[in-house]
């Protein structure tokens, strides 16, 4: 499986979409987030959180949830060497947020292995 890059939204994905508070978990999005990670795929946390906010949505996936991330709210090191710096735009292959794809729909990615940008065109 060729492996990618998920930016993954904190609130209205991760967690029930409670701002500023850190709402409940949504635990089948949370497991699919941890399956990509297992499977060697790398998760970047893109969230308008930040300072204190960012740390406690970080906090709260690490201790309650066992997830962890590979970037948050920046590119990976591979990306930022490769275009010369952090730019604001996150470089990745899939977003997993409320507002783009549900939970049905990153599934169907994954067990097709489509391009996010083939399946939008896929199902119009």
């Amino acid at each position: 499986m060729n492996k990618k890059i998920f930016a993954v939204d904190f609130d209205g994905f991760l967690v029930e979409d409670k701002w500023p508070e850190i709402g409940k978990p949504i635990d089948r999005n949370i497991k699919l987030v941890k399956d990509l990670k297992e499977s060697g795929h790398k998760i970047i946390l893109w969230t308008c959180r930040r300072d204190h906010k960012l740390a406690e949505a970080v906090q709260a996936m690490r201790l309650y949830n066992d997830l962890t991330f590979d970037a948050v709210n920046e590119n990976l090191p591979e990306m930022i060497q490769k275009y010369g710096g952090d730019s604001r735009k996150i470089t990745a292959d899939i977003y997993l947020d409320d507002r783009n794809m549900n939970y049905e729909q990153a599934r169907v990615i994954l067990d097709t292995g489509m391009t996010e940008a083939e399946f939008h065109e896929h199902n119009r």
